[in-house]
């Protein structure tokens, strides 16, 4: 049995992620984490979630929390590196699903797996989506610039963040196979009297509204024809259940940092 610490439990996908640990009878919820100005501090997770009372109240103290656990999943804001630190220090493998993060925090993240830690970080922990980075990669090598690339995304209106991690990853995997710089390349959205589009050009839109878990389209449009390559996220659990194989693959995975494709075996 995986003794698995949630960070960020109260939240949307937490509560979600602490659904499934539940449910799974290869995990243990060992503890949830908020941060320390949650309203949900003291309450009950399995309760908060929907469930019994399971006698794992939301703390704020992750030290205290992942004491004796296997392993830290992390989808909250604020200190990743920090809490990634507390976790491995302990002997956890930790799981992020935390997007936008910083290129500092990836590059301290990398030296943290790279000194010993077993960490699986992902922009996206859906199986679907996740063949969806394979596919792109695939089709835009094949391809190539005679196609013209745009990325559309959409989320519920409560996000925070623009495009989505998904998004990036997906214009990132374009610009990797196209050997392309990202900075000179992709283009946020237009506006105005901008001309024509410029060749190799790859357009993000972010659109937001309603409860849109998330939607990915990534369009390769040429004269005479035009590929979409499209994933809808109808529930947050596709989201966990990639967490809860993540984890199961750092469990028994050597020290590294790891992503879903690694996770998949895609690579």
């Amino acid at each position: 049995m995986i003794r698995t610490v949630i960070c960020g439990a109260a939240g949307r996908m937490g509560r979600r992620l602490v659904a499934n640990v539940l449910e799974n009878p290869d995990f243990k919820l060992a503890g949830a984490v908020e941060v320390a100005e949650s309203p949900f501090l003291g309450q009950d997770a399995a309760q908060l979630a929907g469930f019994s009372p399971c006698g794992v109240p939301l703390t704020a103290d992750l030290p205290a929390a992942v004491a004796g656990a296997d392993a830290v999943i992390i989808f909250a804001t604020g200190d990743v590196v920090q809490s990634t630190r507390i976790a491995l220090q302990a002997g956890c493998a930790v799981v992020i699903g935390t997007t936008a993060l910083p290129a500092a925090d990836r590059e301290t993240l990398a030296e943290l797996a790279a000194n010993g830690g077993r960490i699986v970080l992902a922009p996206n922990m859906s199986v679907g989506v996740n063949l969806l980075f394979h596919l792109v990669r695939e089709a835009a090598a094949i391809l190539g610039d005679d196609y013209d690339v745009e990325i559309v995304e959409m989320h519920h209106n409560l996000k925070k963040d623009a495009p989505s991690g998904t998004a990036v990853r997906l214009a990132e995997l374009v610009c990797e196979a196209r050997e392309v710089s990202y900075l000179d390349t992709v283009k946020n959205g237009r506006e105005g009297l901008i001309g024509a589009r410029p060749r190799g050009e790859i357009g993000i839109h972010a659109l937001r509204g309603g409860d849109v878990v998330g939607d990915h389209t990534v369009i390769f449009a040429t004269g005479g024809e035009r590929l979409e390559l499209t994933h809808k996220a109808a529930s947050r659990d596709t989201f966990a259940r990639g967490t809860l194989r993540a984890v199961r693959f750092l469990v028994a995975a050597e020290p590294g940092l790891y992503d879903m494709q690694d996770v998949l075996k895609l690579r």
